[in-house]
């Protein structure tokens, strides 16, 4: 029941995952309003940071609860378990960064939780209840986030059928501000809850929680505040992936891609599902490209980040089983 040297060791690498999760997801947050030149680059981010920190504000630990004890059994728990299941997030998170392609950086967590708990216990330490829901979601969040974005786009061109272009485009550009900050808000509340499951499942390993599992406020804090700055720093190869080579947005469509995000964020982070900001925002995006016309996405483009989801739990959880074994030859407990 003693704070060790692995123990703030762990703590550490799981705040610099929380911070590449915000560099690496920044372009959910702000490739819309990027794209749509509403925003530089510059303001964007600043923007983005701040609605990702004050997230736990409005929302619950669902999330977090899911995350440090609802995907692996926690008796099997400790910084081999931890160490794994990081590196592997992270390991695939950089590779994924370097070539440019929008992976989920939540799947990465859950795939690395996974191989260190079966690396660590054998398959009968996933708690499959679990699991399955965030790998339904897979599906789910992005196809609600597609038939959100298709329907609000169809909505607002029925109610503006009358107004000219320039009108519509200019009263939009304010919009989106809103539209853009309820997204980082749902982007905040649901991604940065994972890294403060981990970190409270490791100091209920270590005895430091009386007991029972929860979040501390001092995690909850600097869990938000790695995610802001990640975010400050941005991830420019995959805003023009997801802000521009899916398809062209315009105002009108950068806010009904991001209130249809934000509707399927806080949705799923009322029901503490883990799910990939990454995947709905594309969902969304592809949802207001085909609602102009299917040929407006460009779907190789599209069919490269849909592989990119299929691989990204599996490679995570290979590299979290090797981190496993490697974190036993470096004798963590």
């Amino acid at each position: 029941m003693t704070v060790t040297v692995a123990l703030i060791f762990l703590i550490a690498v799981a705040l610099l995952f929380d911070f590449l999760n915000g560099l690496h997801d920044a372009a959910n947050s702000i490739a819309t309003i990027v794209s749509t030149r509403v925003l530089s680059p510059q303001y964007a981010v600043f923007w983005a940071a701040f609605f990702n920190f004050i997230a736990f504000l409005v929302f619950g630990l669902n999330v977090a609860a899911t995350v440090g004890s609802g995907i692996i059994d926690p008796a099997i728990i400790g910084d081999r378990v931890i160490f794994a299941a990081l590196m592997g997030a992270i390991v695939w998170n950089v590779v994924t960064w370097l070539g440019g392609i929008p992976s989920s950086s939540s799947h990465a967590l859950i795939g690395g939780l996974v191989g260190a708990g079966i690396a660590a216990g054998g398959f009968h330490a996933v708690k499959w209840g679990g699991l399955d829901k965030t790998i339904a979601a897979i599906v789910v969040s992005p196809a609600t986030g597609f038939v959100l974005a298709l329907v609000l786009v169809l909505l607002v061109s029925w109610l503006f059928v009358r107004s000219t272009p320039f009108k519509t485009d200019k009263l939009f550009r304010h919009i989106q501000f809103l539209s853009a900050s309820a997204y980082s808000l749902g982007h905040g509340g649901n991604d940065a809850q994972k890294t403060m499951g981990i970190i409270a499942a490791l100091l209920f390993a270590h005895g430091l929680s009386g007991g029972t599992f929860h979040v501390p406020l001092w995690v909850v804090l600097t869990c938000q505040t790695a995610m802001a700055l990640g975010t400050l720093f941005g991830g420019w190869r995959i805003v023009r992936t997801m802000g521009s080579r899916i398809t062209h947005l315009t105002p009108v469509q950068g806010v009904c891609a991001e209130t249809a995000g934000a509707i399927t964020l806080f949705m799923a982070t009322y029901m503490g599902i883990p799910v990939s900001t990454t995947h709905t925002i594309t969902g969304a995006i592809v949802g207001v490209g085909t609602a102009r016309r299917v040929s407006a996405v460009r779907w190789n483009i599209a069919q490269s980040i849909v592989v990119a989801w299929v691989l990204t739990m599996p490679a995570a959880a290979l590299i979290a089983a090797a981190s496993f074994y490697i974190a036993m030859a470096l004798g963590l407990r």
